[in-house]
C-alpha cells in the first residue's frame, strides 16, 4: 500500500502544494487570474483519494514570488518546470489558457486535458463573438493602476454572477485571497495583458489528448458559446454545460464537478469530437 502524502513545495520559483498518494497518476491544477490555489481545496479533497494532486500559485499570486522581468513564456517555464512527466492537467480561466499551451509541449506528454470556465480567446472580435468586450478589459486595466484590491472585487463580482449560491461562492474566493494571499499588482498587470492579448484557436486545433471543458450556463466571463467553440476546435475534447453556473462551477456544484472529473479521468473512451452534455444542478 502506497504511502499518503501532504507536502508543501517550492520548485523551483512557484509555490505548489501535493497531497494524495504519492504513487498515484499525476494531476496538477493551475487557478485563474488575481486567485491562488486555495480555490481548489474543495475538489482537492475529493480528487486526492485517488490522484496526487498538485496546485500551483501562479508566479505573482498567492505564495508564489514576483519576477519583474518575468514574460509569458517565462511563465510557462516556470510551469512546466513544476510539472510532472505525464500528468492530466486542469486549468481555470487564465489558467485553462496556460494549460493549453502546456499540452502542446511534447516534452511534457500530457496525458489528459480539463479546462474550466477558459477560452482559447477572452476578448471578442467579430469573428470570436463569445468573448468580452476590449473595453471590459480596458476599464479593468485602467482601474488596476488606481486600485488593485477594488478591481480584484469588480471581478470577483463579475464571476459570480449568475451563479446558483452565489453568496457562497464569493465567500469562498473571498477566503482563498484572505487567507493565501493576494495577487502583486504587476501579476495581475502581466496576466491581464495575456488575456487581452493571447489567441490560442489554432493552437487548440493541435491539442490532441482526450480533453474535458466544463462551462457554467450564465459564464460572465467566459460565455458557454466560447467553450461550445472551443470544444469544435478541438480533436478529441468533450464539452459539460453546468446549469445555474458561474465562472466558478466547481465552487457553485462541486459534487457534479467532481463526479464528472472522475467518470473522466478514468476513462479511457476516445471522446467523440465535440461531444457534449449537460447535467442537473
Amino acid at each position: 500500500m502506497a504511502r499518503e502524502e501532504c507536502r508543501v513545495t517550492a520548485v523551483p520559483a512557484l509555490y505548489s502544494e501535493t497531497s494524495g498518494d504519492i504513487d498515484a497518476e499525476p494531476l496538477v491544477l493551475l487557478h485563474g487570474w488575481g486567485m491562488n490555489l486555495r480555490v481548489f481545496d474543495g475538489i482537492v479533497a475529493v480528487l486526492a483519494a485517488h490522484y496526487r494532486v498538485t496546485a500551483i500559485d501562479l508566479p505573482g499570486h498567492g505564495a508564489s514570488p514576483w519576477n519583474a522581468q518575468l514574460r509569458s513564456q517565462s511563465w510557462l517555464a516556470g510551469l512546466a518546470a513544476v510539472l510532472p512527466r505525464a500528468a492530466t492537467l486542469l486549468g481555470w480561466s487564465l489558467g485553462g489558457q496556460l494549460a493549453l499551451q502546456l499540452a502542446a509541449q511534447p516534452t511534457l506528454a500530457l496525458r489528459r486535458l480539463v479546462l474550466i470556465g477558459s477560452s482559447p480567446r477572452f476578448v471578442q472580435t467579430p469573428d470570436w463573438p463569445g468573448g468580452l468586450p476590449a473595453a471590459t478589459l480596458q476599464a479593468f486595466a485602467a482601474q488596476l493602476e488606481r486600485d488593485a484590491p477594488r478591481t480584484i472585487a469588480d471581478f470577483l463580482e463579475l464571476q459570480v454572477r449568475g451563479s446558483l449560491d452565489a453568496a457562497v461562492v464569493r465567500t469562498s474566493l473571498q477566503q482563498a485571497l484572505q487567507q493565501h494571499g493576494a495577487a502583486r499588482p504587476e501579476a495581475l498587470r502581466a496576466g491581464l495583458e495575456l488575456l487581452q492579448h493571447n489567441d490560442l484557436r489554432e493552437l487548440a486545433r493541435r491539442i490532441d489528448i482526450p480533453a474535458l471543458l466544463i462551462a457554467g450556463q450564465y459564464d460572465r466571463v467566459t460565455p458557454p458559446q466560447a467553450a461550445q467553440a472551443l470544444a469544435r476546435l478541438m480533436p478529441r475534447a468533450q464539452l459539460l454545460q453546468i446549469p445555474r453556473a458561474g465562472h466558478a462551477p466547481f465552487l457553485s456544484h462541486p459534487t457534479p464537478v467532481s463526479a464528472a472529473l472522475l467518470d473522466f479521468l478514468r476513462s479511457a473512451m476516445r471522446p467523440r469530437r465535440g461531444a457534449a452534455s449537460q447535467v442537473s444542478p
